[in-house]
């Protein structure tokens, strides 16, 4: 397949579009600046401005923008710009879409698992409603642009959830507490974290584009568990004791807004439409999650 990527300088977008190549796909990959090679292709996101041209031959568009969620203080103007980063490049994807002489077949836009809010125990699978706050509305807005794809276009929005990576992401700053034995849970640690690793969402979107699945899917390992047993299975991986619980009180405090939707809410994702479609993780499991994290420095 021949693929037009957004947002594949981040985290997941990297390794994505390595997965992608080494699978044998080609990939263009669109970017603010000047291109400094034949597979990068400028717009201005911010602008509308996307030269619906450089869609022509496209099997699939991946949207993976947007403005890092946990970087920096919820601010007035930063959670303006969580929005506008998001919503923006997604409405100008859209529109040259509609202006392509033939779309592409596939627009995978990404989405979070924020889109269900604070659930408590509830399994939410793909079907639950919306819940509340701002990275809930940040989602419903965000998959709503995706939705206005034209007509013959599959659409699929993932709600990914919290990715474990060996450096940065969701982890980045929590791995090297943990790896000083000087790190813990958060909260009464019994609110659910809906993870996964970052083959397995790379995995995952390169099987969404081989498949028929469209409409939202919860990206997330089968195995359910709250952060009291995320924290304990990668201090042990880490052979790293994590006794220094945070409290709620002081994330409140000290990450505003961003601590209570961030650490503290609960999301327990049950992966169906992966399970039903018949995709298969390489870390299904906590246990060879953590110990694939720990692998970094030789630690496992």
């Amino acid at each position: 397949m021949h693929i037009v990527m957004a947002g594949a300088s981040g985290l997941i977008g990297t390794s994505m579009s390595a997965a992608l190549r080494n699978a044998g796909h080609s990939v263009a990959t669109l970017v603010r600046r000047p291109p400094a090679n034949p597979a990068e292709v400028r717009w201005d996101p911010a602008a509308g401005i996307l030269d619906p041209d450089v869609l022509a031959g496209a099997d699939a568009v991946i949207n993976l923008s947007g403005a890092g969620i946990g970087d920096r203080p919820w601010t007035r103007r930063r959670v303006e710009e969580l929005f506008s980063s998001r919503l923006g490049p997604t409405r100008t994807l859209v529109q040259a879409m509609a202006r392509a002489e033939t779309p592409p077949a596939t627009f995978i836009s990404q989405s979070g698992s924020g889109y269900y809010g604070d659930a408590g125990n509830t399994v939410l699978r793909e079907d639950a409603a919306a819940g509340y706050g701002t990275l809930a509305q940040i989602c419903v807005e965000w998959e709503q642009a995706a939705l206005m794809a034209p007509p013959g276009v599959r659409v699929v929005t993932p709600r990914t959830g919290v990715v474990f990576s060996r450096s940065g992401g969701a982890l980045g700053k929590l791995l090297p507490l943990l790896r000083l034995g000087v790190g813990g849970p958060f909260g009464n640690g019994r609110q659910f974290w809906p993870w996964v690793t970052l083959p397995d969402v790379s995995a995952a979107f390169l099987f969404l584009l081989d498949s028929r699945v469209s409409g939202p899917v919860n990206v997330a390992a089968p195995e359910q568990a709250d952060v009291n047993t995320i924290i304990t299975a990668l201090a042990h991986a880490l052979h790293r004791p994590a006794a220094l619980r945070v409290p709620a009180p002081v994330l409140r405090a000290v990450m505003p807004g961003l601590g209570e939707e961030l650490l503290l809410y609960s999301q327990r994702l049950e992966p169906a439409v992966l399970s039903a479609a018949g995709f298969r993780w390489q870390h299904g499991r906590l246990a060879d999650a953590s110990q694939w994290v720990a692998v970094k420095d030789g630690t496992a």
